[in-house]
């Protein structure tokens, strides 16, 4: 099986696809750290929830053998927004991330 058949199957709730960027802004590129402050200050706080929720939700998936659907989404979220942070300052995109979990 292939790599990128592994990663295209239904019902993943996260997929990662990153194109090689051709060209990369300059100014955004030099100020990359300054626009990123407001972004990794709110993720600090999402992620701090986030690992409140995955405490217990592995003692809810202990005892009931369910992972909750909310706290699910709120976790993949989480991943979703963090990786895209993560590709912005790592000069993967030059797209500005936006506060979203989507």
């Amino acid at each position: 099986m292939s790599q990128q058949a592994a990663t295209e199957k239904p019902g993943y709730p996260i997929t990662v696809g990153v194109t090689y960027p051709e060209k990369l802004s300059r100014l955004s590129t030099f100020f990359r750290v300054i626009l990123l402050i407001p972004q990794l200050f709110v993720l600090w706080l999402v992620s701090i929830v986030a690992f409140v929720l995955m405490f217990f939700a592995w003692w809810v998936v202990v005892f009931t053998g369910k992972y909750p659907k909310g706290m699910f989404d709120f976790v993949a979220g989480y991943l979703r927004w963090s990786t895209r942070v993560a590709g912005y300052w790592y000069l993967l995109t030059d797209k500005y991330p936006p506060f979203s979990m989507r």
